[in-house]
């Protein structure tokens, strides 16, 4: 029968043999890592692994044996340890998953035309608030301003003989985006949505809680399924602010359905004197027909339609940095701007850069220079070429490789019904289950991130970079 009291007493004299911090701080076996890491760093890493060996301890999951073992292998453990706490945690990954807009693995890459231009406004001071010419402080707005009226230029007519201008701001999400609308339009007054629009946004952000953060008040109209301009019309009151529409753009509804087109809602709030908003979540600069996805709006659909306000992101279907972008008239945008809340959300000169150097491959259409819209143009069949020599490239007993026709998504919110066929790495190893396999590629160097699917790990190289089509080669390998 085993005895408490022995068991105890094993555990203090395992207590006992492990080695005091400050002793391998200053002993030579750490003199190098002393040396590259300094004394802080190092003694926080030993506590650390001295630690962990206190509590396997405690818990029994070390006995003598096993304590010589650690013990011996203290200096890798403690060199892992460092290499751990002192690396970057954020870090580069293969997108493999055939998802062009993943929020997890940050959405849109920036092209390399913009990295370089964040790089020379980062590296040096800018004229990000002043104006060279006037020799004075300027508006950071200028910078994509200038452009996005460009790109714009059409929009300011409404087909009944008038024109307006249209101004475009800068916030840090299309969240932030949507809150300062809301806060400058409607606060203390109603807000009429259709209920089959109150969506929820990625990590459980929804359009009422952002619209009750906002200080207005949301005011529901239709079902889920059917919602027409008379619903709109019967819910205004003279605590109506604005009318909004929200782009259902990570999900569709179909089958028994209606909703309220932007000409009907136009006419009845400018019938009303009310301004008309349109939440468009992605937001695409030109008609992406071209890279074949069907039925998704443009921001220039949008204002040519009379909507007042255009909110959307810049690093979904614009494929540039993480921002809120707020399209509209001028007269409406210039009270956004004089709310103190667009100063908290603001961005700064690396977005304002990476966005500039992004809007001007649209102004001189060249569209193959931004990422995203590049993955999305790629054809099956070029695709398939890189993956049979990937599948080529790989020796091996125990992996299995297939090239199967699959699908690639949009993501980000975007276009869900839209996919675009492909061609996949299906991989499968001897005695690996899928899961395991796709665990030992995403810790890979660097990380590959695939996806699996009955059984098999999928890989769609529509994600992936030519240039890091050998590094996928050589994790299959690798694992393998």
């Amino acid at each position: 029968m085993d005895n408490p009291q022995m068991k105890t007493e094993a555990k203090s004299e395992l207590f006992r043999k492990l080695p005091s911090v400050d002793e391998l701080v200053r002993s030579p076996q750490f003199g190098t890592l002393l040396e590259e890491h300094g004394a802080t760093a190092l003694t926080d890493a030993i506590r650390s692994v001295i630690g962990r060996l206190r509590e396997q301890i405690s818990s029994g999951l070390l006995d003598g044996a096993g304590l010589r073992l650690a013990l011996e292998g203290l200096n890798g453990a403690v060199e892992a340890r460092l290499r751990s706490v002192l690396s970057y945690s954020l870090r580069p990954v293969i997108n493999a998953t055939g998802v062009i807009l993943h929020t997890n693995l940050g959405r849109a890459p920036l092209a390399e035309h913009a990295l370089a231009h964040v790089r020379e406004v980062g590296h040096s001071y800018s004229n990000l608030e002043f104006d060279i010419e006037a020799g004075e402080r300027g508006k950071r707005d200028v910078h994509v301003d200038r452009l996005f009226r460009k790109l714009l230029a059409d929009a300011g007519s409404t087909g009944e003989g008038t024109s307006s201008t249209v101004s475009t701001i800068v916030v840090n999400n299309n969240a932030a985006a949507v809150l300062l609308a809301l806060n400058t339009l409607a606060e203390g007054g109603e807000v009429i949505v259709s209920r089959g629009e109150l969506v929820e946004i990625g990590g459980s952000f929804r359009i009422p809680d952002v619209m009750a953060k906002s200080g207005a008040t949301l005011r529901e109209v239709g079902t889920t399924n059917r919602t027409r301009i008379g619903d709109y019309e019967r819910a205004i009151n003279e605590r109506t602010r604005l009318l909004l529409r929200v782009h259902r753009s990570n999900f569709e509804i179909t089958g028994f359905t209606e909703q309220a087109s932007i000409g009907e809602l136009k006419e009845l709030a400018r019938r009303c004197g009310i301004p008309l908003m349109e939440d468009l979540g992605s937001g695409a600069l030109v008609d992406l027909e071209k890279f074949g996805i069907q039925g998704e709006a443009t921001v220039l659909d949008s204002l040519r339609g009379g909507v007042d306000v255009v909110t959307y992101s810049g690093d979904k279907l614009l494929g540039g940095p993480q921002a809120g972008l707020l399209s509209g008239r001028s007269e409406v945008i210039a009270r956004m701007r004089a709310n103190s809340l667009f100063r908290a959300l603001r961005v700064d000169k690396m977005t304002y850069a990476a966005l500039e150097a992004s809007l001007l491959a649209y102004v001189k259409h060249e569209y193959g220079k931004v990422p995203a819209l590049r993955m999305m143009s790629l054809s099956k069949e070029a695709i398939g070429v890189r993956a049979e020599a990937i599948a080529g490239r790989v020796q091996s007993r125990t992996v299995k490789i297939e090239v199967i026709d699959g699908e690639s998504v949009i993501g980000g919110g975007a276009a869900p019904s839209s996919v675009l066929p492909t061609r996949l790495l299906a991989v499968t190893c001897t005695g690996v289950s899928a899961d395991e396999l796709s665990d030992r590629l995403r810790k890979s160097d660097p990380p590959v991130i695939a996806r699996v699917e009955e059984g098999r790990v999928l890989l769609d190289l529509r994600t992936v970079f030519p240039e890091q089509d050998h590094l996928i080669a050589d994790a299959l390998q690798h694992v393998a």
